[in-house]
């Protein structure tokens, strides 16, 4: 009996100290982060930037109620359905980030594009704004692909997955729940979160993760109580408080961001990642996949590349470049990169 007092007090203690840790963290001040704007170092190619190209159209499709913004590319033939590929960006990234870059390709080889706004950025909808789930963005994905298959002119059967960075996996996740995907392309995709956050914590110390936690907490108990989300910046510089902090990170972000781009994210992300790990579908994907590796990239693991092709076994093709991971977007290696990808989409689709 005494011991069972002695546990039972020590539990109490330990349920007193959480719930206390809880309070502090969701309801005192002092969590504050410095924002950090980005020196965006071009206008973007947003509606209020330029005069859009004549191959694009501002759309609009619905998903549980909620708008999703969608730039829809269409080539000039169109005497035959054509295929479509659908585009989404990266980390917090907007349509207006250097996707029409490669969507002017794609429609200049013969292909529809269809570019998204996540819910919770740019010019879709969804409250809080700055919301990062990849549940969410996976169902925008689906959500975009229903829309392009209800398209007129477009093939409902060519239907190809394309992402880079954060969202370069999203084509394996989706293409294995849906078997009707044509072909997929990740460029410098994260494909697992386990190896590549082994390299982020070798380079930032488990302490700076362990800060990001106790936002994560905050953000997230925050929200269940109805209260105001918590956010921090998305990229920011080394050794700041941001969800990614690493060396190039903001310079890389500032070459490539539109007007669109706000340099926040609600942190409660961080918990919500279980069960979306793009490497461990790859075993259930049977449509072409290219994954394009940059052999210097400092954010994501070469190794998760080469264990998710093994995976994928004779669906996967893959193109290194001795590159780091925002050289890819611009110059030569764009140049580069996208021929690739025009390649392989015109073999597949």
């Amino acid at each position: 009996m005494i011991v069972l007092k002695i546990i039972g007090i020590i539990l109490g203690i330990l349920i007193g100290l959480i719930i206390l840790y809880l309070i502090i963290v969701i309801f005192f001040p002092g969590f504050d982060v410095e924002k950090q704007p980005l020196q965006v170092s071009k206008p973007g190619t947003g509606k209020n930037n330029h005069k859009p190209p004549k191959s694009r159209k501002d759309v609009n499709f619905k998903l549980n109620g909620t708008s999703i913004s969608a730039w829809q590319y269409m080539p000039e033939d169109l005497s035959t359905p054509v295929p479509c590929i659908i585009m989404s960006n990266g980390f917090g990234g907007t349509k207006d980030m250097l996707l029409e870059s490669y969507a002017l390709r794609f429609v200049k080889a013969g292909m529809a594009v269809l570019a998204i706004d996540y819910r919770y950025f740019g010019e879709s909808e969804g409250e809080p704004r700055q919301l990062f789930l990849i549940s969410k963005q996976l169902e925008d994905c689906s959500a975009a692909i229903e829309y392009a298959r209800g398209m007129k002119n477009i093939d409902p059967d060519k239907i190809a997955i394309w992402g880079t960075s954060a969202s370069g996996g999203y084509g394996i996740i989706t293409a294995a729940r849906d078997k009707r995907i044509a072909c997929v392309c990740g460029q410098c995709p994260a494909l697992d979160s386990h190896t590549d956050g082994k390299l982020a914590v070798k380079r930032e110390g488990i302490w700076f993760f362990l800060r990001l936690f106790m936002h994560a907490q905050r953000d997230m108990g925050r929200s269940r109580l109805g209260l105001s989300a918590h956010k921090i910046p998305i990229v920011g510089k080394p050794g700041s408080l941001a969800m990614v902090n690493a060396p190039g990170v903001m310079e890389g972000y500032s070459k490539l961001a539109g007007s669109g781009f706000v340099n926040e994210a609600c942190t409660r992300g961080m918990l919500r990642t279980y069960g979306f790990n793009p490497i461990d579908y790859a075993k259930d994907v049977q449509c072409p996949v290219l994954l394009q590796a940059c052999e210097k990239d400092n954010l994501i693991s070469l190794n998760s590349v080469l264990k998710t092709v093994k995976k994928l076994g004779d669906y996967a093709e893959v193109k290194k470049y001795p590159i780091g991971h925002f050289d890819i977007y611009t110059g030569e290696n764009f140049e580069k990169s996208v021929t690739d990808q025009i390649t392989f989409f015109r073999k597949h689709l």
